[in-house]
Order: structure tokens, then C-alpha cells, then sequence
């Protein structure tokens, strides 16, 4: 992460569970954005200073929530039809720890399916 900092134009954060968010904006260019789509059932600590240092942004959209309707109908349609065709979700479920090996596979076009990180398991297996 530390050869990376300052060098997204934007971030998309689906986590929704409660994190650090400073690790994120220390990755984001001056102007770049951090989008916030997951929801964490609480508050997530909110760093100013690297916002005052910097020229960043702090988005957030509500995907499926009461004010989104439309994409509640527009999704649930989606998953009617992948259920209907039996679509799924190709993916490599990773560690944290293989992170850099999934980057250099990413590189080499050496990927046949959606990386999904598992922190959940990485965080209890480091855990003392």
C-alpha cells in the first residue's frame, strides 16, 4: 500500500462493516474521490486532516435503500434472471496476504475470474 499512495484517481468502497477509512484516502490523488456504497450498521471514524491536507471527496450512494426504489426493482429483476438461468458469479475467493500475488496475476492477464477478498477469515486467522 505504501508504493501506492496518492496514486488513485478513485476508490469504490463496498465494505460494509465497520474499517479504517485513512489507509483509503492515503491511496486517492489530490482530487480524487472516495465513494462509499456499503453501509456499516455503525459510524465510520472520519479523518479530516488528510482531507484539509488534500483536495479529496467523500461520496456516498444509497444502492437499494428506501430512497433508491427503482434500483431495488432493477436489481431484484437482475437476480430473478440470473436465477431463472442459472448464472453465477465466477470468483477466486483470496487471503489478504495474496493481495500483491492477485495484482501480479492481474498484470500478467493470468485471471479467469473476479478476485474476492476474504478479510473476514485473513483478520481471525491473524488474531492472537
Amino acid at each position: 500500500m505504501q508504493a501506492a499512495m496518492g496514486t488513485f484517481d478513485g476508490i469504490i468502497d463496498t465494505v460494509s462493516a465497520v474499517h479504517a477509512i485513512s489507509p483509503l484516502i492515503d491511496l486517492l490523488k489530490s482530487h480524487g474521490k472516495l465513494i462509499m456504497v456499503g453501509a456499516p450498521d455503525k459510524p465510520l471514524e472520519l479523518p479530516v486532516y488528510p482531507l484539509l491536507m488534500g483536495t479529496f471527496a467523500i461520496l456516498g450512494i444509497e444502492i437499494g435503500g428506501r430512497q433508491c426504489n427503482w434500483a431495488m426493482k432493477e436489481t431484484q429483476e437482475i437476480i430473478d434472471f440470473a436465477a431463472k438461468h442459472n448464472i453465477i458469479a465466477e470468483i477466486e475467493v483470496i487471503s489478504m496476504d495474496y493481495v500483491n500475488t492477485a495484482m501480479k496475476r492481474l498484470a500478467k492477464n493470468d485471471v479467469r475470474y473476479r478476485f474476492v477478498i476474504d478479510v473476514g477469515n485473513t483478520l481471525a486467522a491473524t488474531k492472537p
